[in-house]
């Protein structure tokens, strides 16, 4: 058994009354326990305390809660807890991730969570009561107690050898008639007795149009005829269907785990010659962590010390090892390789990039795409339908047709009923979208949701920023130009001085460029002006830097340069000293996506910059791209998004793909919002609906195409479930089916349609 398996058995049994303030208590607990835990984070090999995982956040302090459906084995039960868990005052949204059995809830007002959290377990209780109610939520194990599920699932064999034995030996050996109802009804009861009481409990608690009570009915129904062979093949079958089911969903489950283990369970932290094994929780920014071979990395940060190939897979999808060295920035969920890294920590564990990731795919199953929740509806109204159609299909013909019998057309309404369950639809669709989710992320790719994944199919424009989207970011002197008397030396120290206060790479560059030492106290006065450059006064003396515009509003005569990189115009005391000349690289498969993405039917690209225009367009020109807009401005950017969004058709989504943070309005403001990961600034991932972890533009057709399969494989699901059953209910009202097809109009079906929702996960293709 995992770690995490084991940490997950332990809980804590509270005594309650009925009308308790469970969170309350949970949220007092839930300090004592992680106060407990940190008593002993000063020991050198740190030992966490039964329960706790590092790292948990088990309880959001904001208006979101996971509560964990632990025993939830129905998919059409996960459906209606959805549905009435939606319409309890207060809640703004309830999804529940069947594969996960996650239920997340988000409230108007997090004060109203105890009385909503009361009122989930009434609904549970009364739609599932074997199911409990838990709060808090591991990522890789989701509240699953493996030992129990295998539990279950040796008791479901045991049932299936020996109810199947009994069966076959009633088939195989003649016998009285009295004496092969006995063996029949044994087999019956070891095999169907479990769903029966389960119908039973749903009807007295008012819930009658469900799965158990289907099957209960239809084979109730044939001993009553004296067809008991087909009344346990039914059930026997059914249970068979059930096992691999819950197999294959548990498969599903596991490869999503996968795709999150890589939380780190601890980090060495140096405190002077010590060494120390503590929770990645207790380390602070500036702290400094050794990583030994095979270790994860906890925390993002700078290497600060040794050199090592590191494996990248579980954050990007990348096969190739990277090399790091000093000066190297290095990702929380990194696996060291080979050498030992002595890394200077840059981020808390809260805000690192492993958390952001198990954020991202966590929730990715609660916001659901428009053909979930068509299915889910379709099945609320279904079931009903087909229960009052095998009604009037039993009761209506014996009336008024010749000759036609009762137990004739009863028979034929019980094959009705069996052929009627939605299961297929209603387990299978959700798994294609959650494995075509789960196998975009094991290529770097996370999608935050099904909603996403299905509007990637309509995409008729992807709208790119230029700076560390198609370009690489890393920009570089390879100019300085200085004129009317000032020497270059000069022109470089002015600008490297103004620009000493920005985070621009090209302020970073210039500074680089400089190489001398910058000594804060000369710079008195600063200011950024948006989408032209900066104005500092140093030493008494007013240093403009920017752009052509910044030179034009201040009245400065400039010269400008045709050239293919970023030119920065600098002016001392309304004077014109000169350029500088900045180029950025582009990024290898950058032409090589936008080919990928016309191949694909992508109608438009176009790149939106607050570059110069030669410089835009050059880049353009060179990549293929077909409209290029230059020298903009954050709000100009969604202007432009705002213009494609009215010419595009109705069901045609604009894509915007963007790194930094002033491109975190447009990554909002499009339909899909596309975010490079790696190197990608926070703001502009929590804008984002998709990041890509590489930073690699080519990604971007690699989601389409992944979003095309999933749609394929949702469709192919929908058609055959629904072509199938509608097929055998024709038969069934014929009579021309038995209960025999019936069985596999329903649990083959499932089963089918299960395991082609699985093909998903695998991201190899």
């Amino acid at each position: 058994m995992r770690k995490r398996d084991l940490l997950l058995d332990k809980r804590l049994a509270l005594e309650t009354g009925p009308e308790t303030d469970y969170l309350n208590i949970f949220e007092q607990v839930g300090p004592l326990v992680q106060g407990h835990k940190h008593e002993h984070e000063n020991e050198h090999e740190q030992k966490y305390e039964p329960g706790v995982v590092p790292g948990e956040k088990t309880v959001d302090a904001g208006t979101k809660r996971v509560l964990i459906l632990e025993g939830l084995a129905c998919a059409g039960c996960a459906a209606k807890i959805e549905a009435q868990a939606r319409e309890i005052p207060g809640v703004k949204n309830a999804a529940v991730d069947f594969v996960t059995k996650k239920l997340t809830l988000e409230a108007a007002d997090k004060k109203e969570f105890t009385r909503i959290f009361t009122e989930v377990t009434a609904i549970v209780r009364k739609l599932e009561p074997d199911v409990k109610v838990i709060l808090g939520a591991d990522p890789a194990g989701a509240g699953i107690n493996e030992t129990e599920i295998r539990r279950n699932r040796k008791k479901e064999i045991n049932r299936l050898v020996l109810g199947g034995v009994l069966f076959a030996a009633g088939l195989v050996f003649k016998s009285p008639d009295w004496l092969g109802l006995i063996i029949f009804l044994a087999s019956y009861i070891i095999v169907g007795g479990r769903v029966v009481l389960g119908a039973v409990k749903r009807i007295a608690r008012g819930d009658l149009f469900n799965e158990y009570f289907l099957m209960s009915v239809a084979t109730i129904g044939a001993f009553a005829i004296g067809e008991y062979a087909e009344g346990v093949a039914v059930m026997l079958f059914y249970l068979l269907g059930e096992v691999f089911e819950n197999m294959a969903v548990d498969h599903s489950r596991k490869s999503i785990g996968a795709l999150m283990d890589i939380r780190p369970d601890y980090a060495n932290l140096k405190a002077g010659d010590e060494l120390k094994r503590v929770s990645p929780e207790a380390v602070r920014v500036g702290d400094i962590i050794l990583v030994k071979p095979g270790e994860k990395v906890p925390l993002d940060g700078k290497v600060i010390e040794g050199t090592s190939l590191v494996d990248t897979a579980a954050l990007t999808g990348e096969s190739v090892p990277r090399e790091l060295e000093p000066g190297s920035e290095v990702l929380s969920g990194f696996i060291n390789k080979s050498g030992v890294l002595t890394i200077e920590v840059t981020k808390e564990f809260g805000e690192s990039t492993v958390v952001k990731i198990l954020d991202l795919v966590e929730n990715a199953g609660s916001r659901k795409a428009p053909t979930e929740k068509f299915i889910t509806k379709f099945a609320r109204y279904y079931t009903p339908v087909v229960v009052f159609g095998a009604l009037a299909l039993a009761v209506i013909p014996p009336l008024v047709v010749p000759g036609a019998t009762f137990s004739q057309w009863v028979y034929r309404a019980l094959v009705f009923l069996v052929v009627s369950c939605p299961c297929a639809l209603v387990l299978s669709i959700p798994l294609g979208f959650i494995g075509g989710i789960g196998g975009a992320a094991k290529k770097g790719i996370l999608v935050k949701g099904g909603n996403y994944l299905e509007a990637l199919n309509h995409v008729e424009a992807v709208v790119f920023d230029k700076t560390g989207t198609l370009t690489k970011g890393l920009f570089q002197v390879t100019q300085v130009n200085p004129e009317n008397g000032f020497t270059g030396e000069e022109l470089l120290e002015y600008a490297a001085y103004a620009e000493s206060y920005s985070n621009h790479p090209i302020a970073h560059s210039i500074i680089r460029a400089y190489k001398g030492e910058i000594e804060k106290n000369r710079v008195t006065g600063y200011q950024e002006v948006a989408g032209q450059g900066i104005k500092a006064i140093v030493d008494g003396k007013e240093v403009l830097a920017g752009n052509t515009r910044l030179m034009a509003s201040e009245d400065i005569n400039y010269n400008d340069v045709d050239t293919l990189g970023t030119v920065v115009h600098v002016g001392i005391d309304k004077k014109y000293a000169g350029n500088i000349v900045i180029a950025d690289e582009v990024k290898e498969d950058a032409a090589n996506a936008i080919k990928e993405l016309k191949a694909l039917g992508v109608a438009k690209t176009v790149m939106l910059t607050g570059d110069v225009k030669p410089v835009a367009e050059k880049i353009g020109e060179k990549l293929g791209i077909d409209d290029v807009h230059s020298q903009l401005l954050p709000a100009d950017k969604v202007e432009k998004i705002e213009d494609l969004e009215g010419k595009k058709s109705r069901k045609g989504k604009i894509v915007f793909v963007g790194d930094g943070i002033n491109d975190a309005p447009v990554l909002a403001r499009a339909d899909i919002g596309m975010a490079m990961g790696g190197l990608g600034s926070d703001a502009a991932i929590e804008a984002a609906d998709v990041v890509i972890m590489t930073d690699e533009p080519s990604k971007i057709a690699a989601a389409i195409k992944i979003a095309r399969r999933t749609r394929r494989i949702v469709t192919q699901n929908i058609l055959f479930a629904v072509g199938i059953k509608a097929v055998f209910l024709v038969l069934g009202a014929l009579g021309v089916a038995t209960m025999w097809e019936a069985v596999f109009a329903d649990v083959g079906v499932t089963i089918i349609a299960v395991l082609n929702a699985m093909r998903l996960l695998n991201g190899k293709n």
